[in-house]
């Protein structure tokens, strides 16, 4: 039997470039979230550079303020739990300061083989099919999950509007 992680993608456009001042305070925020998320219980990758730094990583050659974030978890489960339930809540609620609002959706969740390790243009495939086709077994958001292939949609449940409204 395979098995599947769950992969995700969000993305931003940032306000200022991110040597800004007046983005210093996501900056200051990057490194104690990002440690979190590595000892978070089911967190299996994160996408960075060599030196660790994801904000290096333009996924749009256009565009020098649009920012990615991508990971692969264990289960839905534990994303959830370290997006919703961890300290990365707050920048997560404060993130009008440092990004723009955009037209779309910002994150995409998608189940691959565990051990594959999704692209940035695989991430950004997820994101449009998204926009195109609205939530599916293919990308699908924390309001609306799909089980793993083979997996038991019985024990997926969406998450409530209040809780989503940062990650639509």
């Amino acid at each position: 039997m395979a098995r599947f992680h769950l992969a995700q993608v969000n993305i931003g456009r940032f306000r200022a470039p991110i040597g800004d001042p007046s983005m210093q305070g996501f900056r200051d925020q990057l490194e104690p979230i990002n440690a979190i998320a590595d000892r978070t219980p089911g967190f299996v990758w994160r996408l960075q550079t060599d030196e660790g730094d994801a904000t290096a990583i333009r996924p749009d050659a256009a565009d020098p303020l649009m920012a990615i974030n991508m990971s692969v978890w264990e289960s839905l489960e534990s994303l959830r739990q370290f997006v919703y339930q961890s300290a990365h809540v707050g920048p997560m609620r404060d993130r009008k300061q440092w990004f723009e609002p955009l037209d779309g959706p910002i994150q995409a969740l998608w189940w691959v083989p565990a051990g594959h390790i999704p692209t940035v243009a695989e991430a950004w495939a997820k994101l449009q099919l998204l926009k195109e086709r609205g939530p599916s077994a293919e990308a699908f958001t924390f309001r609306t999950p799909f089980p793993a292939p083979g997996g038991d949609a019985g024990n997926v449940t969406g998450l409530d509007a209040a809780f989503c409204e940062w990650a639509t």
